[in-house]
């Protein structure tokens, strides 16, 4: 009986990993094929012969963007973008999260903001009346627009508060026999201990600004002002050969539309493929500490 419970459950881990492992393959394959593609000829990739390995390897279609200034100007605004909102959103996140996370006899406009925030993250007015406020407030064309045109992240508020509740209270209680006031205790308590949390919403808001293109299109009317991903959007189908130099059209015609922008989609995805990795051992953990309490 021992040996059959054995048996089975060796082969149920054995499907498991397995499983793991095909589930896995199946997340890194898209990223795969987009080098692949990024490195193959045009003619092999209109051919649709490239699926694993690069068809006739060039790197035609990287020496191409080294040449396109919009590009790297615009992977400076999405850097600029993740900055600004990074920070901004950490700024706010933190000091909203911190009041509502005692109780309302603690701060009794608690429950009153709480309802307030979960309405706002379950019903918007719309496009227009957001645009409309957006440019009342003079975020067009601005780089602000683009940091506050998402306005306030709810989902982080909640985890952070969340996390701050689960933090032990004598902790607090302590400090303020000691004579700490409320800044004192943010700041050198309950932020300290928060790293694993605070880090998840760091992810959350790097990964948001990076990728978020829809903004750009409403609140910009020029496409020199487009972040990296609104500019990889726009990306059309026909390309004007009389504005490039000489080299640079030869270029482009050693390489095909598909080609060229899987390299530029590859290489807007690097920066998160770096940064994820140093954020990855905090993340469940902020997820999990930061959703057990309402």
């Amino acid at each position: 009986m021992v040996e059959e419970r054995s048996v089975i459950s060796k082969l149920f881990n054995g499907f498991n990993v397995f499983l793991l492992i095909l589930i896995t393959l199946l997340c890194i394959y898209p990223v795969w094929y987009m080098l692949v593609v990024s490195f193959s000829d045009k003619s092999a990739v209109a051919a649709g012969q490239v699926f694993f390995w690069p068809k006739d390897f060039t790197i035609a279609a990287y020496r191409l963007i080294l040449d396109d200034i919009q590009f790297f100007k615009s992977f400076g605004i999405s850097v600029t973008r993740v900055i600004l909102g990074a920070i901004t959103t950490f700024v706010v996140v933190v000091l909203m999260a911190y009041p509502l996370s005692k109780t309302s006899r603690e701060f009794k406009p608690r429950n009153i903001i709480m309802w307030i925030l979960i309405f706002a993250m379950l019903f918007n007015g719309g496009i227009v009346p957001w645009y409309m406020t957006m440019k009342a407030l003079g975020l067009t064309n601005n780089i602000w627009g683009l940091v506050l045109g998402g306005g306030l992240p709810v989902f982080n508020v909640i985890l952070v508060m969340n996390f701050f509740r689960n933090l032990p209270k004598e902790l607090e209680e302590s400090a303020i026999m000691d004579g700490a006031g409320p800044w004192r205790i943010l700041l050198n308590i309950y932020l300290p201990l928060s790293k694993p949390v605070l880090a998840t919403i760091l992810v959350f808001t790097i990964v948001y600004h990076w990728n978020e293109f829809f903004q750009a299109m409403v609140l910009m009317t020029k496409n020199d002002q487009y972040p990296l991903q609104t500019y990889i959007r726009s990306l059309t189908v026909i390309t004007d050969l009389s504005s490039m130099d000489a080299e640079s059209a030869k270029l482009l015609t050693s390489t095909s539309n598909q080609t060229l922008n899987a390299a530029k989609i590859f290489i807007s995805m690097l920066p998160l493929l770096v940064i994820y990795p140093f954020f990855q051992k905090y993340f469940v953990k902020g997820i999990t500490l930061g959703s057990v309490k309402g």
